[in-house]
């Protein structure tokens, strides 16, 4: 102590300052657990000696006699309170170290642990843990499925990256049938197959490679310790294969399960599993990849199965390809035959020859088609009705049933087989075969008498009577088609009088009248009636029995008139004189009686007609303004027997005729006209035509041919039937003036009226009134002058009052509208 103590004094600053650069990085490490004092400290310092490692705060005050224990080698000390170590430590020769410092106080001597925990250098390099490194590869083996594992140590601390450990291929060596058949993982060091080598790995080819390893430290980083070694890696062959495949007999009596085939992986350990289409747990396999059947095959149900082998490591990564067991199974005679329907249902003829084939019924057996299971046999081993015997006979191989009996007429119409199918082993089941026995036209209608009739038959009978019923009875079949009948009239109905009406049900025809008959014409028909089947005739032919003939007299009746049409249409001109035949009414008699003429519906008696000749003549000259248009009936009588009859209507339409002249309509003494002219200002003068449009259709106002007339005045069509009449110079001296103009028709020639109309002029005020009565004609006194004469002795007072009203006036103006209802043209033609 003394010899370190004069050390110390020597290197003074020096020493203080590597204690203090020591305390900071000594703080930097973890400290340990679990003891009084922790201290951590990196190993293989190498800097200056002796080393300070940390301050003791635990000492107190007062100590004395300090001593550290516990090191065998005396690596450690103690000075001022610090402890120091004369050398380096080494964490893979000892990673920690525990320590005991005791001191002495004024009482007595105390202790307490120091636990100094050595830091980890990455000081070692990496070794594999093997030198002779080997590993076997199987074929089929799957890509990335580990084969073997390369193994290596590291002297470090595990617990940091100093040996965290990372694996790499570097070489391979042969590099056939490719340079990249295996792989390494990189952090456990597993060797498997790549793509390329799962797929081209061949024993023949190359059956032993050398891989060259390395291993790296520190995460495999650039500055990393390494380490490479030869990695010899034998190619192996396998008895995974799929097995040959297995022929098992359906039903096996037992027991189960029953061992079938077996598989075996060579290589690693490993699990089998079973996949296919098939019940679950039909097949099973054991884990010596023994395959076993545990319950009966039904090859009706699969005929063959295709089991997938499944080979996995106990962690469930599959080790190869599914290898394939396909398992057939083999037929036993244990399906009875069988027909697709219970019931078949066919047809044959009555005249069918013997040997015709009726129908082929087949029967279906589930065994297995390529062996004599399923040879079927066919016997016919019932029939009703039985009699008679011996009618159908059916093939024993074929199935075919055809007919055994010279001949089916006579038989039943229906008859019900039972078929048999039954293989080599005695299995069977049963059908049977309904056959209708289908009637064929072997037999015409006939009827039951040659002639039928006389018939009598009133000529005024209904169409749709009844003359007679007649039938025609046919032996075969009732209801077939066969039996159906036609009946056709040969000869006596050219004019298709009467006509036929068949009712399927019985074959019964009706013989009904279908056009009105007439005596005067025909009194007599004899009618050929003949019956046919609607399909032809399988034997023989018609003959006169399906022939038969049908009399009917024609009974005489009085009949009414008839009129030769139902409506008459006749036009008159208006004002034609009276007398004159407008129209005929013709008729005649069925029976040549005499016919009446009468009209009714003339109220006016404006008609006539002649009672025997049925000319219609007007009575008196007609107007179409009074009407244009008169209905009436005409009413034709037997002239024997008052009660038959018949009418028709006649419509008289009445023409125009241009006979009346067109008028002015209106009162147009109380309108003016304000000069000088008001812009747009005129009277509206209307007129009217009781002719028709063809002869009143647009009247035609025309001025006087007065050069003055047509100097003052103009006239401005509106419509058809209205015009204005306006001042057709700027100013006109107020007056009375007259008018002359004339209205004409638009009928050729034309008729006219000529008017001479009345017009005021005055001079107007803003309000478009006159201020002051136009000077009268000459030679007409006005309501005004009378007036004037009788208030004469009030003149003064009128002017007064004039003087008055227009100052008024003119005090409130008011501007003239530009519209006037005399220019208001009217919308419609009168």
């Amino acid at each position: 102590m003394p010899h370190l103590q004069g050390h110390m004094a020597d290197t003074g600053t020096t020493r203080m300052l590597i204690i203090a650069l020591t305390l900071v990085i000594l703080h930097t490490f973890a400290p340990c657990s679990g003891v009084n004092v922790k201290i951590g400290v990196p190993e293989n310092y190498d800097g200056i000696f002796p080393w300070y490692l940390a301050k003791l705060h635990s000492l107190p005050g007062n100590y004395s006699d300090l001593v550290v224990t516990g090191d065998d080698e005396g690596i450690f000390g103690v000075d001022a309170q610090f402890l120091y170590a004369l050398k380096p430590l080494d964490r893979e020769k000892q990673p920690s170290y525990s320590l005991q410092v005791s001191f002495r106080t004024s009482v007595h001597r105390q202790s307490f642990t120091v636990e100094v925990c050595v830091i980890d250098k990455n000081d070692n390099v990496p070794t594999f843990i093997e030198e002779s490194m080997r590993g076997s590869v199987q074929l089929g083996l799957l890509k990335g499925i580990p084969f073997m594992q390369v193994e290596a140590l590291d002297r470090d601390d595990r617990n940091t990256a100093h040996a965290e450990l990372r694996f790499r291929l570097m070489e391979q060596t042969p590099r056939i049938p490719s340079s990249q058949m295996f792989f390494i993982d990189s952090i456990s060091g597993e060797v498997s197959l790549t793509d390329e080598g799962a797929s081209t790995l061949d024993p023949e080819m190359c059956g032993r490679y050398k891989l060259s390893v390395m291993v790296k430290d520190m995460a495999g980083k650039a500055n990393a310790f390494f380490t490479t070694g030869i990695v010899t890696v034998e190619v192996t062959g396998n008895t995974w294969a799929s097995p040959d495949p297995v022929r098992l007999q359906e039903n096996l009596p037992g027991p189960y399960p029953i061992p079938i085939s077996q598989v075996k992986w060579s290589g690693s350990q490993a699990e089998y599993s079973l996949e296919g289409e098939f019940p679950e747990m039909l097949f099973t396999i054991s884990r010596e990849g023994v395959i076993y059947l545990n319950a009966p095959l039904d090859r009706e149900t699969q005929d063959q199965f295709q089991i997938s082998i499944v080979v996995e490591r106990p962690d469930g990564r599959e080790i190869a390809k599914p290898v394939e067991l396909r398992v057939m199974v083999g037929d036993a005679n244990d399906n009875r035959p069988t027909f697709p329907q219970a019931q078949y249902h066919t047809v044959v003829k009555e005249l069918a020859a013997r040997g015709t084939e009726i129908l082929t019924v087949q029967a279906a057996d589930n065994d297995d088609p390529k062996t004599d299971n399923v040879r079927i046999f066919y016997r016919l081993v019932g029939q009703i009705p039985e009699s008679p015997r011996a009618l159908f006979r059916v093939d024993r191989d074929s199935g075919v049933i055809s007919v055994q009996a010279d001949s089916m007429e006579g038989t039943a119409p229906q008859y019900t087989l039972t078929i048999t199918a039954e293989d080599a082993k005695g299995l069977n089941s049963s059908c049977t075969v309904v056959v209708t026995v289908q009637d064929e036209n072997n037999n015409p209608p006939v009827f039951s008498q040659h002639e039928y009739g006389p018939f009598h038959i009133p000529e005024n009978a209904p169409v749709g009577t009844t003359v007679t019923a007649v039938l025609a009875g046919d032996a075969d079949v009732r209801g077939g088609d066969s039996w159906q009948v036609d009946y056709r009239l040969e000869s006596g109905n050219e004019e298709e009088v009467f006509t036929l009406v068949t009712d399927k049900q019985t074959n019964e025809v009706t013989l009904v009248l279908s056009k009105v008959l007439d005596f005067e014409r025909e009194s007599e028909y004899i009618l050929v009636l003949s019956a046919q089947n609607p399909v032809a005739l399988v034997r023989g032919r018609y003959g006169p029995a399906s022939t038969a003939t049908v009399s009917i007299y024609v009974d005489d009746v009085n009949e009414g008139p008839i009129l030769s049409q139902s409506h008459y249409e006749v036009t008159v001109r208006e004002g034609e004189e009276p007398g004159r035949v407008i129209a005929t009414i013709r008729g005649y008699d069925p029976d040549s009686h005499p016919i009446r003429y009468s009209l009714q519906g003339d109220t006016k008696k404006y008609f006539s007609i002649g009672k025997y000749s049925g000319e219609l003549k007007t009575v008196q000259a007609l107007d179409r303004e009074e009407n244009s248009t008169y209905t009436m009936e005409v009413i034709a009588v037997d002239g024997r027997n008052s009660s038959l009859s018949a009418s028709t209507l006649v419509t008289v339409q009445i023409l125009d005729v241009n006979d009346n002249s067109p008028v002015l309509v209106g009162d147009y003494s109380w309108k003016y006209l304000c000069t000088p002219r008001w812009e747009d200002q005129a009277l509206v003068l209307a007129s009217r035509d009781s002719d028709g449009p063809q002869h009143g259709g647009r009247l035609n106002f025309s001025l006087r041919s007065d050069a003055t007339v047509r100097r003052n005045w103009k006239l401005t069509p509106i419509n058809d039937t209205h015009t204005n009449l306006s001042l057709n110079i700027p100013y006109l001296a107020p007056e009375v003036y007259t008018v002359p103009f004339t209205i004409s028709d638009s009928s050729s020639p034309p008729r006219s009226t000529f008017i001479n109309l009345p017009v005021t002029v005055c001079p107007c005020n803003v309000r478009g009134n006159c201020k002051m009565a136009a000077k009268q004609l000459q030679g007409m006194p006005t309501i005004q002058s009378a007036v004037g004469i009788l208030l004469g002795t009030f003149a003064v007072i009128g002017t007064i009052l004039i003087v008055v009203f227009v100052r008024l006036s003119y005090q409130n103006p008011k501007q003239p509208s530009k519209t006037n209802q005399e220019r208001v043209p009217l919308k419609i033609s009168i």
